[in-house]
């Protein structure tokens, strides 16, 4: 399989609200790779580094040593983002709008024609089973529909590496079954997903692999079914003991 995301050494650095501090160090020496084709996993608790790194990814946030590129293009290059979907851990869509209309917005921002943009439109809303509500306004919309709003609009311009920012956040048990099984369509179709999460149930069912990020630095990288393996628990516990946490007997 080929690469689509290469990290080598990446650190990335803050400067200090205070000015008797030296900067904060967000990301330090990472090196992660992941393969076309499968779905991996980006955990580590709040504060490790995840959204950070997903912001250079992005080119949200420049790194301060270390690279990284996306299909073999430096992520600095504006190019390197025209085969990616993006969806954030927070949301904010033009709720007077119907979703028709966002994510024919969001088609025109990539440039797809006009007959191409209908059939995209129709395929993604298919997709995320909203095809009966595309002419509702999204204010009227729940959490869960809201959030597959946001994968619709991340998959309008069919991208082959799809970066995902907590998908299932604020969602019911309903609500995370379906982005996790709109996960494995994605995964079925051949797509790349990259995404943070503390649901750690739905990584274990939908990751091929995962990585543990705490204080900025990878402490663990495997095939999830390797570190079950290896740590004789489920995922849950696995992410507890490699960041340190004592679990009580």
């Amino acid at each position: 399989m080929s690469t689509v995301l290469e990290i080598t050494d990446l650190r990335v650095e803050y400067p200090s609200r205070d000015l008797r501090q030296g900067p904060k160090l967000a990301v330090n020496g990472l090196n992660l790779s992941v393969s076309s084709g499968e779905v991996f996993g980006f955990l580590g608790p709040n504060g490790a580094g995840k959204t950070t790194t997903m912001n250079v990814l992005l080119g949200f946030v420049n790194a301060t040593a270390g690279s990284a590129s996306i299909f073999g293009v430096d992520v600095r290059q504006p190019i390197a983002r025209q085969r990616i979907g993006y969806l954030p851990e927070l949301t904010y869509y033009y709720k007077f709008l119907n979703t028709e209309e966002l994510l024919r917005f969001y088609a025109r921002i990539f440039h797809i024609p006009r007959r191409e943009r209908e059939q995209r439109i129709g395929a993604v809303l298919k997709l995320v089973e909203l095809e009966g509500a595309r002419k509702r306004l999204i204010k009227t919309y729940s959490k869960g529909m809201q959030q597959r709003v946001g994968l619709a609009q991340a998959l309008i311009n069919n991208p082959d590496l799809l970066i995902l920012d907590e998908p299932t956040s604020g969602l019911d048990p309903l609500g995370r079954m379906k982005v996790r099984e709109i996960i494995q369509r994605l995964k079925e179709e051949g797509k790349t997903v990259f995404f943070a999460s503390h649901e750690l149930g739905e990584v274990e069912t939908v990751c091929d692999r995962v990585a543990i990020l705490h204080e900025g630095s990878l402490r663990i990288e495997g095939r999830v079914s390797d570190l079950l393996n290896q740590f004789h628990c489920n995922l849950e516990h696995v992410f507890l003991k490699v960041v340190g946490y004592q679990l009580k007997s």
